[in-house]
């Protein structure tokens, strides 16, 4: 497997690059900046990007997307809950003042339970409602990985306080359906440092006093 995990855009979001040595196609979660690193990375490994998946519909996480369908004919996969935020884009750049990146509905709605995914390493997706309303995760069980967005970090969960966050539900999603996979699961999340379950479990001070 090649992994390749790197920050992109001003908030340093973790753009996840994925690929496979023997077919050699790849996919790529949360471009939200920087697609000319992302187009370089994939031609340095010599992939075909197949799969573009969203996290959630935040700008630093979506801003690229549109610009890397473009230019790699790769289909773009958000949770349909999430296109409030979608059709939002220019408020959510004024929160940042920035420029309004293009963007356009998604090829398809990542729904809990779906595979994606490329050969090789498919990955379920997990509906995980909270931060924003159609916030999912993507456990890759073969490789023993969970991409988690901004639903939770090393240390932290999701903040909760822009449009359609629900403190109450992040927890719920996090307990229900995260906390119940394997402790030893590497965890990538939307920002900052990797972790693992079991360290999430046994220490992150927003999960352990429940």
């Amino acid at each position: 497997m090649i992994l390749e995990v790197f920050p992109v855009g001003m908030l340093q979001c973790n753009c996840t690059l994925l690929g496979d040595e023997t077919t050699r196609e790849a996919m790529v979660i949360d471009p939200g900046d920087n697609i000319p690193e992302i187009l370089s990375r994939l031609a340095a490994h010599g992939l075909t990007l197949k799969q573009i998946v969203i996290t959630h519909a935040h700008i630093d996480h979506i801003g690229g997307a549109v610009k890397l369908k473009r230019a790699t004919g790769a289909s773009i996969l958000l949770n349909q809950n999430d296109l409030p935020l979608l059709k939002m884009m220019d408020v959510q750049a004024n929160w940042l003042g920035i420029e309004t990146p293009e963007v356009a509905p998604p090829d398809e709605s990542a729904e809990h339970g779906m595979e994606v995914g490329i050969a090789g390493h498919p990955a379920q997706v997990i509906h995980t409602p909270g931060h924003t309303p159609g916030s999912v995760c993507l456990y890759f069980q073969p490789d023993r990985l969970l991409l988690a967005g901004d639903t939770l970090f090393a240390g932290s969960i999701g903040r909760t306080d822009l449009p359609g966050g629900d403190g109450k539900q992040i927890l719920r999603s996090i307990h229900d359906r995260l906390l119940v996979l394997p402790e030893d699961l590497r965890v990538i999340p939307g920002h900052g440092q990797e972790t693992t379950l079991g360290e999430e479990r046994q220490s992150n001070p927003f999960l352990v006093s429940r």
